[in-house]
């Protein structure tokens, strides 16, 4: 209507009664705030959902006074209003300002032209009987039908078990179950038109559907996650039994078609749901979980060969940096690249079943061999940290041990000068070789640098101010050596040297003193001037022993018994204990001595009487057999022989049985 009569406007007249003190103007906004609401509320055409009020109602209000308390000006109210409906048409009047309004005369043609419109709108146009009653019918029909298919026990109980599980066979149950509501609906509107009837059994096949369609995705919800889990629990079965590509490629292609499978015995045979995206979603599922486990493989080989890497060269490594020498830096270099090579075909080797692409697997063995220069360079790092120590140790075993390896004995022959600068060469090569990274084989000066700098030090003619002014070490980088390479800045090395110089002075200062001190223990001659003191002082007593040869004899046998003494004494080990000990360790065994010797002579002087005799005993005696019968000879105790030779008697030390 609000098409066909637009044109039209309606006065919406308000009268309030019994107006109170407020005025009509605080009351009037109020009044048309509420109509606008109201008309805001109501259901309007598309075209017309924004037409303002105004287009179509004209909103007048009139305030009544109270009739008790002012009768007259209550009554001057109503006859002005009355006025205004009687002569609505007249200029001020409820109707006066339409739009159209045509005076009576002209009814009869204007009421023609309504109905003119009227029978051309087709929206105006009302349904046959027959059609309207089927509709309402039909309607009805199915609402009763959407209700027993919902109350349907049946139904609420696949309703419950697809909420928590994948059911079996619910397509074919929920088809069974529309078809006969379905067929019950035709039953009941067979009479009823038959497009009206068509167009409501569409309805409440749709309205079914939509019933069903939460269970059927809950249902396909359950065999997704089903044929996940299934999925996930046969993947990692078949990795037990072939590469990792096949495994998920094979494992993919069968649950896929499993889930295929599973859609169609969940398919209505009313409907044909698309079941792709859940498909989709199942796939991106697989793939995720593949690609997961694709990196934690991964990571695992990568681990285990990064592990192996460092076993293979941690130790080594270090054992080459602990004996640093020209030729480590060249074998770390040799033994990297061995172990880096092993390592990286081992993982290309394994890494082949992944089938992975060029890049990525590039990027694994490119990881893999930079692991193994970082285990050299921490290993490095941390030797370097103890190079002092290592310093240290190369001095003192090359200036305390010879060349076997053997403790020095400081017996005053040897050089420890040269002994000295030896130690301290070998450990400024431990300190070049630690002062920098050489996995690339680009040659540098470190070595050359550090003997000019801290060995070869005394050159004649040198200033103190020169040597600072050409110090090599005064610098914080070495040259054709990069800073991210470099362990031990020359300024560094510097200053170990220095505290290596001090810690090691000791020991050399201890072995000089060793030396001196064994030299005055070793030299039992009187110095030379003593010497030629006594050939002279002692001439006449020289001459007087040549005289007298019996002297002489008597000198000599003194000798003798004194060097038996001595030996049998061990004088000279006494006295590497010092003087002091050696006297009163002699002491106590001076007498003792004397008595062993004197009675070993007696029982000497006895010896030759006896042995004829022992000599025939012994042939009397049966000789022993081979069971070990035993023999006596008296001879088997310890005793002391005297030999005759041509320069007087001899004592030999007792022999131990």
């Amino acid at each position: 209507m609000m098409r066909l009569f637009s044109p039209r406007k309606t006065t919406l007249l308000f009268v309030i009664r019994d107006k109170s003190r407020t005025p009509l103007e605080n009351l009037e906004p109020i009044l048309r705030e509420d109509i606008q609401k109201i008309w805001d509320a109501v259901p309007k055409p598309h075209a017309h959902k924004e037409t303002p009020l105004s287009e179509f109602f004209d909103v007048q209000v009139v305030a009544l006074s109270s009739y008790e308390e002012k009768e007259e000006l209550f009554k001057q109210q109503v006859s002005d209003l009355r006025d205004r409906f009687q002569y609505s048409i007249a200029p001020g009047g409820l109707a006066g300002d339409r739009r159209g309004v045509v005076p009576a005369s002209g009814f009869s043609f204007s009421s023609q032209q309504f109905w003119k419109v009227i029978k051309e709108n087709k929206d105006l146009d009302l349904p046959a009987h027959k059609v309207m009653v089927a509709t309402v019918r039909c309607e009805e029909i199915g609402n009763e039908k959407v209700g027993s298919f919902t109350s349907d026990e049946e139904w609420q109980q696949l309703e419950e078990a697809v909420q928590h599980d994948f059911v079996p066979g619910f397509g074919k149950k929920i088809s069974s179950l529309l078809d006969r509501c379905l067929s019950e609906y035709d039953m009941e509107a067979i009479y009823f038109d038959e497009g009206v009837r068509s167009s409501k059994r569409q309805q409440l096949e749709s309205k079914l559907l939509q019933l069903v369609n939460p269970a059927y995705q809950s249902l396909l919800g359950h065999l997704r996650t089903r044929t996940l889990e299934a999925f996930n629990e046969s993947f990692d079965k078949a990795l037990e039994k072939e590469g990792f590509a096949a495994a998920a490629r094979n494992c993919t292609q069968t649950f896929l078609e499993k889930f295929d499978k599973g859609s169609e015995d969940a398919a209505i045979q009313q409907v044909n749901w698309d079941t792709s995206k859940v498909k989709d979603k199942l796939r991106r599922d697989i793939e995720a979980h593949v690609a997961s486990v694709r990196a934690a493989k991964l990571s695992e080989l990568c681990a285990k060969y990064e592990a192996q890497l460092t076993k293979a060269l941690a130790e080594p490594v270090e054992s080459l940096l602990d004996s640093a020498s020209e030729d480590t830096w060249p074998a770390i270099r040799k033994l990297l690249q061995r172990e880096t090579k092993t390592a990286v075909s081992g993982l290309q080797s394994a890494v082949s079943a992944f089938e992975l692409d060029e890049a990525t697997e590039k990027e694994l063995l490119v990881k893999l061999e930079k692991h193994g220069r970082s285990v050299v360079e921490s290993k490095a790092k941390e030797e370097a940290g103890r190079v002092l120590i290592r310093m240290k140790d190369r001095f003192s075993m090359l200036f305390s041990r010879d060349a076997d390896s053997m403790p020095r004995v400081w017996t005053g022959k040897e050089d420890i000068k040269a002994i000295t600068k030896t130690a301290r060469s070998a450990s400024m090569k431990l300190l070049s070789t630690m002062a920098a990274i050489r996995l690339e084989e680009d040659g540098d000066n470190i070595e050359n640098t550090l003997s000019v700098a801290l060995v070869d030090t005394s050159k004649p003619g040198t200033t103190d101010r020169s040597i600072q002014l050409t110090d090599p070490l005064a610098s914080s980088s070495w040259e054709r050596v990069g800073e991210e390479k470099t362990l031990i800045t020359p300024v560094q090395c510097k200053n170990l040297w220095r505290q290596f110089k001090a810690e090691t002075e000791y020991t050399v200062t201890q072995a000089l003193a060793a030396q001196e001190a064994n030299k005055r223990n070793n030299n039992w001659l009187p110095p030379p001037w003593a010497l030629a003191a006594m050939a002279i002082l002692g001439f006449n007593e020289f001459m007087t022993l040549l005289r007298n040869p019996l002297y002489l004899f008597a000198i000599f046998v003194i000798y003798l018994v004194g060097k038996a003494i001595w030996v049998q004494s061990e004088i000279g080990r006494e006295f590497q204990h010092g003087f002091l000990p050696a006297i009163l360790s002699l002491s106590t065994k001076f007498v003792p001595t004397v008595m062993n010797i004197l009675k070993r002579l007696a029982d000497e002087g006895q010896a030759p009487a006896a042995a004829p005799e022992r000599q025939r005993e012994m042939e009397l005696q049966p000789k022993p057999t081979r069971n070990g019968s035993s023999y006596t000879n008296a001879t088997s105790a310890g005793s002391s022989s005297v030999t005759t030779s041509e320069i007087g008697p001899e004592y030999s030390s007792p022999v131990a049985q």
